[in-house]
């Protein structure tokens, strides 16, 4: 009789030592196996969640991506770590082969990768909110809001006409749940990084503020594509301000007329009446007319010291300009690009 009952129990401990090593087997698979397949020999990929997004938005995600090879067991492993109750916005590198330790443990912290967001030739506040949405996850709309907002933008001691010179076109990390006034701050911390004691004293030499530098350089960076001619075109306009001559800038009538296409302007464009038009009015317009490069910035604040006041494209369109002293020499030079344009059949 007690061998008989030594014999079941020992079958029975039998059984039971073999559904937990079946039951160890499976936990190890749905926690520690490979459950991530990504398609046409992709090494890795991004998973961006929003930040209005649940848990069960995630799941939805990941279902869609169709790269997680058994869902229910992601799920059973999530819910295990209580990843339902502490989902995380951002972007997450998903590698091919992760496990679902490996998944929700990343997603669970918010260990997510950052974007090089890259911000240039920009000309216009809704061309930086398109660009920008498009990178992060902050709404366009709301930045052009924000862009167009005074009371908001008086934080930073900025404005609506000012605020071009905020934002320096550059490439930033950026986490991809950045809202857009988030986006804003941190612009603002970059501006002042940026302006530091050194170029503030160059500014203050000139009897310039960090605004009108930046309201110059934009003008600067929409007359010439040659980097190494800006410093010559911002001394043009350096010896302008300082003699009390109009700036006399065909981009600042472009920005005020709203067209930059324009090739050739007329004189109907220099008869328009806006604060920006430098033909009309002395002196600076009330802000830059895009978002100006670090590089015509420095370019004002570094000006080659010359005797030149003019300057006119070359007829040969290589992108380069003649330099004049005189107003003389001017329309020799401007007539000789004008018969360019003729030739070439532009009249606008």
């Amino acid at each position: 009789m007690k061998q008989k009952q030594r014999k079941y129990g020992i079958i029975f401990l039998s059984i039971i030592l073999i559904i937990g090593i079946i039951v160890s087997i499976n936990l190890y698979i749905k926690i520690f196996s490979s459950n991530v397949s990504l398609k046409n020999g992709k090494q890795e990929t991004f998973l961006f969640i929003p930040s209005d997004a649940g848990y069960n938005d995630v799941i939805e995600l990941l279902k869609g991506k169709e790269y997680i090879i058994d869902i229910h067991a992601f799920r059973w492993v999530a819910e295990k770590k209580n990843y339902d109750r502490y989902v995380q916005a951002g972007r997450y590198k998903i590698k091919d082969g992760m496990n679902n330790n490996e998944l929700v443990n990343m997603l669970r912290s918010g260990e997510q990768e950052p974007i090089k967001l890259t911000i240039n030739n920009i000309r216009t506040k809704e061309d930086l909110a398109s660009k920008v949405s498009k990178q992060i996850e902050a709404d366009s709309a709301k930045l052009v809001e924000l862009l167009n907002d005074n009371d908001f933008l008086e934080q930073y001691d900025f404005n609506t006409k000012t605020v071009y010179a905020m934002v320096l076109p550059d490439t930033y990390e950026f986490w991809w749940n950045t809202t857009a006034k988030d986006f804003m701050t941190r612009m603002h911390k970059e501006h002042e990084r940026f302006w530091d004691k050194e170029k503030r004293k160059k500014a203050g030499k000139l009897n310039l503020s960090p605004v009108e530098i930046s309201t110059l350089a934009s003008i600067v960076d929409e007359e010439t594509i040659k980097d190494d001619e800006m410093p010559k075109i911002s001394g043009v306009y350096i010896n302008r301000l300082r003699k009390g001559m109009r700036l006399q800038a065909d981009p600042t009538v472009k920005f005020a007329v709203g067209d930059f296409t324009i090739k050739r302007v007329l004189n109907k464009h220099l008869e328009i009446d806006s604060p920006y038009n430098t033909y009309k009015n002395s002196g600076l317009p009330p802000g830059p007319i895009n978002f100006p490069s670090k590089k015509a910035i420095k370019s004002v604040l570094n000006y080659d010291k010359h005797d030149y006041l003019y300057f006119a494209a070359k007829p040969d369109f290589s992108g380069y300009h003649n330099f004049s002293k005189t107003h003389y020499q001017h329309i020799l030079n401007a007539r000789k690009y004008q018969k360019a344009l003729n030739e070439e059949r532009i009249w606008r």
